[in-house]
């Protein structure tokens, strides 16, 4: 997993910013990410990063490789066969109108 630097006082990260990256964005890309920012109490570069920071993590957790021996893949095969009924909590879930079509 990637490893964070050690949180400082304010329970943020506490490493040395020495390197630069550059970024261009239209008006409206730059508005929304202000926006965001924000609301979220934080600097556009540090909302910035911490966004792109979760995605880059996300991004190479989803690629992670695990092994198995034959007896073991037969058995993953068939649990990704048979999947167990949805709950009745889950089929609530899914039946609830999201919160961004308001």
């Amino acid at each position: 997993m990637v490893q964070a630097a050690p949180a400082n006082e304010n329970g943020r990260a506490s490493a040395r910013k020495d390197d630069v990256i550059q970024i261009r964005a239209s008006a409206g890309m730059k508005a929304i990410l202000s926006r965001a920012a924000t609301l979220r109490g934080q600097k556009l570069s540090e909302f910035m990063l911490d966004s792109a920071r979760r995605e880059a993590e996300d991004a190479i957790l989803d690629q992670r490789s695990f092994f198995l021996d034959a007896e073991q893949h037969e058995r993953f095969l068939a649990m990704l066969d048979a999947p167990p009924a949805p709950s009745p909590a889950l089929r609530a879930l899914m039946a609830r109108k999201p919160a961004w079509e308001g």
